[in-house]
C-alpha cells in the first residue's frame, strides 16, 4: 500500500513538474546548455588538436555540467516545497493516509529520475555537437551523480525547512548553492584558499562531490573514492537529521 501510494505521488509530481516551461528548461535545459555552449567556446579558442587534452574539456566540464544538474534539481526542490507549504498543499498531504517520510520521498525520487534523464541528454547531446574524446563509464559516473544529488538534496531539504515563503526560496538557496561551486576545487585547489575558506569547503558536499565525478568520469574505481562517498553520506545524514526535527508542514 505505502509503494503504491508512493508510486502514484511520484508520477504526479513528475507531471506537475513538466506542466511548467521555465521550471522544466531550469532544471533540464540549462545544464545541457552551459555544456554545449561552453564546449563550442572551448572548440573554437582551443582547435581540435588541443581539445582532446584540454583538461577543462576532457574533465571539468562535464563535472561542472553534473554539478548544475544537481544545483538544479536542489533549487527546484526548495522551489516546490514552499510553494506547497505555503498554499496549505503540504498539510492537506499529511492528513492523507501517506506518512510524512513518504511524501518528502516521492520528491526525492522526482529530483533523481530528472537528475538521471539531464545527465543522459547532457551525454547524448554532447556526442552528437560536441565529441569530448573520452571514453566514460555513463552508468557509474550516473551512480556517482545520484549519490551527490542525494547528499546536496539534504541542504535543500535543510533549507526548505527555514525559507519563510516561497518567494524567497530560490534566490536564498541559490545564494547559498552556487558560491559552493567557487571552493569545492573545480576551478582552484582546495589547498591554495585562505584558511577560513579552506575549513568552509571541508564541510561542504561539493567538495567530495567534485572529486569524486572527476575521479569516477576518468575511469577511476570506486575503492579510491570511498572517503568521498563517506562524507557525502555524512552531510546526508547530519542535514536530514536537522531538517527533520526543524520541518514546517504548515
Amino acid at each position: 500500500m505505502m509503494l503504491r501510494g508512493l508510486w502514484k505521488l511520484t508520477w504526479i509530481e513528475i507531471k506537475i513538474f513538466l506542466r511548467e516551461p521555465l521550471g522544466a528548461f531550469g532544471t533540464i535545459g540549462f545544464p545541457v546548455l552551459v555544456f554545449l555552449v561552453l564546449g563550442r567556446v572551448a572548440n573554437r579558442r582551443l582547435g581540435p588538436s588541443s581539445l582532446a587534452g584540454s583538461s577543462f574539456v576532457r574533465v571539468d566540464l562535464p563535472v561542472l555540467a553534473a554539478i548544475l544538474i544537481a544545483i538544479s534539481a536542489v533549487l527546484s526542490l526548495v522551489t516546490i516545497i514552499s510553494i506547497y507549504r505555503e498554499g496549505g498543499i503540504l498539510k492537506r498531504l499529511r492528513a492523507t493516509p501517506l506518512r510524512p517520510q513518504t511524501i518528502l520521498t516521492a520528491h526525492v525520487i522526482v529530483k533523481l529520475i530528472l537528475t538521471a534523464a539531464t545527465l543522459a541528454l547532457m551525454v547524448l547531446a554532447g556526442k552528437r555537437y560536441y565529441p569530448v574524446g573520452v571514453h566514460v563509464s555513463v552508468f557509474s559516473f550516473t551512480i556517482a551523480l545520484l549519490i551527490s544529488t542525494w547528499s546536496i538534496l539534504s541542504i535543500g531539504f535543510l533549507i526548505a525547512s527555514i525559507v519563510p515563503t516561497a518567494r524567497f526560496a530560490q534566490p536564498i538557496g541559490a545564494i547559498i548553492l552556487y558560491p559552493m561551486i567557487a571552493v569545492s576545487g573545480l576551478f582552484v585547489p582546495i589547498q591554495s584558499l585562505p584558511p577560513v575558506l579552506h575549513a568552509v569547503a571541508r564541510v561542504l558536499p561539493l567538495t567530495y562531490a567534485v572529486p569524486l565525478l572527476q575521479g569516477i568520469w576518468s575511469g577511476d574505481a570506486w575503492s579510491t573514492h570511498l572517503g568521498d562517498v563517506a562524507a557525502l553520506v555524512v552531510v546526508f545524514v547530519v542535514c536530514t537529521a536537522l531538517s527533520a526535527k526543524i520541518f514546517r508542514w504548515e
